[in-house]
């Protein structure tokens, strides 16, 4: 199987022995499949200061940032998932995430952890496919 590993310097470099994404060929199509995004800025490597709102848009221009790396946009996802380390989270993390999830929004997963790395407050991986 051809494995493409994705990199770009506009999203934070990965902090273990992991990739920002990989692309495989499906038929005519390519699969990509991005790392989980916390809301670290690729310039500092530091979370960005902020409520919910904030943090998520932070996660979300990173995930952007990936998939643009990877020839694809937003309107390429397939599904996501969504980490929070406090579901009550979940109604601000909705507002931003409809924000870049114009209809139909692919399928997700959102689920409550109990520590998310550097301490996030929301971690958001997501799966695309580019024709």
């Amino acid at each position: 199987m051809q494995r493409t590993v994705i990199r770009t310097p506009a999203a934070p470099a990965a902090i273990g022995p992991y990739s920002q994404a990989i692309t495989v060929p499906v038929g005519d199509a390519t699969m990509i499949f991005l790392s989980g995004q916390i809301p670290l800025d690729p310039a500092t490597g530091a979370i960005v200061d902020g409520d919910i709102g904030v943090q998520t848009r932070r996660v979300l221009d990173n995930i952007g940032a990936v998939l643009a790396a990877a020839d694809a946009t937003f309107a390429d996802v397939v599904k996501t998932t969504i980490f929070l380390a406090d579901l009550a989270d979940f109604a601000a993390v909705n507002v931003v995430y409809g924000e870049r999830f114009g209809g139909p929004p692919p399928p997700r997963s959102t689920v409550q952890v109990a520590r998310l790395p550097k301490d996030a407050r929301v971690e958001i991986e997501v799966v695309a496919i580019r024709r």
